[in-house]
């Protein structure tokens, strides 16, 4: 795929690969990306095969631009749709019920907890500026058809206030990978899939890990980008 992303803006992380490649995606899943980006998640997913249509939500106008020209460039348009709004305001843009799966890689630092980014595309991408991880579980919520599933890749640090949110806001965690950047660290993400309604019932997969004991990728994160 050919990605254009700002030099000195916001640009995508290993978070969103992660994020990408541990989903499970039905092959005609509706699907919707809560803070697109430059929509590089939608992209990996139609880049692959997986799903049906997406759309990716991003309420940053030039990475909402810069998300409809990589889905163009790559061919996707007919697959992919850019919508350049708020997801705190979801419900006056489409219907309840309107999709089957959600992702989202969203904001991940407290307001007023450490050093904002001086750069407005990194501080609204990473701190809780615009929408935080609770915002994107309550547009979900209303975005899911009963069943439907909602995935988040979130640090590992503040695990405890995903699993408050999703709660709260009536899902059930069903699946989680806790991911480590090399086997002598500390947890540093994890990827949770909670399902919208339905009983109880966790599974814990294996952990994951970034990078080997000689700093290279391991089997299982190179393989995240051979898919």
């Amino acid at each position: 795929m050919t990605i254009h992303q700002a030099e000195k803006g916001y640009r995508f992380s290993v978070d969103a690969v992660l994020l990408a490649g541990l989903l499970k995606v039905g092959a005609h899943d509706r699907i919707v990306d809560l803070g697109t980006g430059c929509g590089i998640v939608p992209l990996i997913l139609a880049h692959r095969g997986q799903g049906g249509s997406a759309v990716g939500i991003e309420i940053q106008p030039e990475l909402a631009r810069l998300a409809r020209k990589n889905v163009e460039v790559n061919g996707f348009a007919d697959r992919i749709n850019i919508e350049e709004l708020d997801f705190r305001e979801i419900e006056s843009h489409f219907g309840p019920a309107s999709f089957d799966l959600a992702v989202s890689n969203p904001p991940y630092r407290r307001l007023h907890s450490g050093r904002v980014n001086p750069i407005q595309q990194r501080a609204i991408a990473r701190h809780e500026l615009a929408g935080s991880v609770q915002d994107v579980f309550v547009a979900a919520r209303y975005l899911l058809a009963e069943g439907g599933r909602l995935a988040v890749i979130y640090p590992a640090s503040r695990a405890g206030r995903l699993f408050s949110a999703a709660q709260q806001s009536g899902f059930n965690p069903k699946r989680l990978f806790v991911i480590y950047s090399s086997p002598s660290e500390a947890a540093c993400l994890v990827f949770l899939e909670c399902r919208k309604g339905g009983g109880e019932g966790l599974r814990i997969d294996a952990p994951f890990f970034i990078y080997g004991k000689d700093g290279d990728y391991t089997e299982a994160m190179r393989s995240l980008y051979e898919k």
